[in-house]
């Protein structure tokens, strides 16, 4: 991998990660504790709401686990890791990279880990 497309992906991986670190801030609000005060809030109007705080802390779950990852391939571009896969260490394809920039794993090893979990 050359050093500009090294650059390249170091700028959209910052990109992305401050755009999370952004959504995390103004989204914070909808995971809070959600009021059972029948007498403000319809039943149903209560369980959309406790809906929508699930879907809001599922979403708030995924931001982290992608900030995670983000802040891994960072650290791998500044150790001149990045673009291996971390397990077997073969170079990940360019396409995997372009789609996602953060992505630790060659295709082989993400096949054969989907292959273990799914059993």
């Amino acid at each position: 991998m050359t050093d500009l497309e090294q650059q390249r992906y170091l700028e959209k991986l910052i990109a992305r990660q401050d755009e999370l670190m952004s959504v995390s801030e103004t989204a914070d609000a909808a995971t809070e504790t959600v009021e059972l005060d029948q007498t403000r809030v319809g039943r149903l109007s209560r369980m959309d709401a406790l809906q929508q705080q699930a879907m809001s802390q599922e979403n708030r779950r995924r931001r982290s686990n992608e900030l995670v990852r983000i802040t891994k391939a960072l650290s791998r571009i500044k150790a001149g890791d990045y673009g291996y896969c971390v397990e077997c260490g073969e170079l990940i394809a360019e396409n995997r990279l372009a789609v996602d920039p953060a992505q630790p794993l060659c295709i082989a090893c993400a096949s054969a880990r989907e292959n273990r979990q799914g059993q």
